[in-house]
């Protein structure tokens, strides 16, 4: 059982990894195309530094880490940092977020490295759209989406922010693509995170909107799925895949979170939509001890807020989400 209990009882469990602030894409919602301000290499948290703390973590209950950017394949050798954690005895699930263009390169390697499922940006399958939301080629895309399924991840989650008038035509379209490669999706909603994502709220849509829209051509059944994440999910009938939604907008999840965030400089965010955190590099550059460092971890957990507030302060987070992880 978990020992880290933040002050509103919540049991913090998962951690959300960022080894890189750098991405090979520049997606409408996250960073802007001509950004350049990220943070020098010397500033990252080591693979040492890196396995100490969630090693750390892990002696204080989390078993669940999720290894995110930026887009973290850009990181040199990154199948040697998973190695290394997948190896923590009390770990009990490694996974990655990616936006899987350099997956084919690098899937079979990770899997052996102990990463054992995936998720996957994907807001468009249309090959011109897709360029105007990222900057990247979909061919590269899929091509690592391939990859990865025959490399044997499961389950492989493909992650589609939904914007009104950009992309909301395509989620059946979506929905197919998921059902012909057995893959999980997950419809998320836009969130004002820095001046990118309040943009990009513009475009907000509300997802239980989706789901109405999606049975009228699909059956839909109660689904549920293993894993740390706050989405709810239903089943399309007579199949196995499963459609998340995550709603931190029209539904937060507040109440059950179970997460923080330990961003590449060493920095812990206790939540997206508060400014809350807390710097771990200064103190292990210094010589902090394991105990003093389990101590740190504690504190930096009660301050974890007990909700965002994006709906009464959209302003508050300057951020980028590539600063912060994904």
């Amino acid at each position: 059982m978990t020992q880290l209990i933040d002050q509103f009882g919540r049991s913090i469990d998962y951690v959300r990894l960022s080894v890189t602030d750098r991405c090979d894409l520049r997606c409408s919602y996250c960073m802007p195309k001509q950004f350049r301000d990220f943070h020098e290499p010397e500033d990252w948290l080591s693979f040492d530094e890196i396995e100490r703390v969630i090693a750390t973590f892990t002696r204080l209950g989390t078993r669940r880490v999720r290894m995110t950017g930026g887009e973290p394949l850009v990181r040199k050798n990154l199948t040697q940092l998973a190695a290394r954690l997948s190896a923590l005895p009390q770990l009990e699930d490694l996974s990655l977020s990616t936006n899987a263009t350099r997956m084919a390169q690098h899937a079979q390697e990770l899997k052996d490295a102990g990463i054992s499922r995936i998720n996957a940006s994907l807001d468009s399958l249309d090959p011109i759209k897709f360029k105007q939301l990222t900057g990247g080629k979909l061919e590269k895309v899929l091509e690592g989406l391939m990859a990865a399924k025959q490399a044997g991840f499961k389950p492989i989650k493909i992650n589609m922010v939904l914007m009104k008038n950009i992309n909301d035509n395509e989620v059946e379209n979506m929905v197919d693509f998921c059902i012909e490669h057995g893959f999980t999706l997950r419809f998320i909603e836009t969130m004002p995170v820095g001046d990118m994502g309040r943009k990009a709220s513009e475009n907000y849509i509300d997802l239980q909107l989706i789901k109405t829209r999606l049975a009228k051509r699909f059956d839909l059944i109660p689904g549920v799925m293993p894993g740390g994440g706050p989405a709810r999910y239903l089943k399309v009938a007579d199949t196995d895949i499963n459609i998340g939604f995550i709603t931190p907008m029209s539904q937060h999840f507040c109440a059950t979170c179970n997460r923080v965030r330990l961003s590449v400089d060493g920095t812990i965010y206790t939540c997206l939509g508060q400014e809350h955190h807390f710097e771990l590099r200064p103190l292990l550059r210094a010589g902090i001890s394991d105990h003093e460092l389990e101590q740190t971890i504690r504190t930096a957990i009660n301050l974890k807020p007990e909700k965002h507030e994006f709906n009464e302060n959209p302003e508050k987070v300057l951020r980028f989400m590539s600063y912060t992880g994904g």
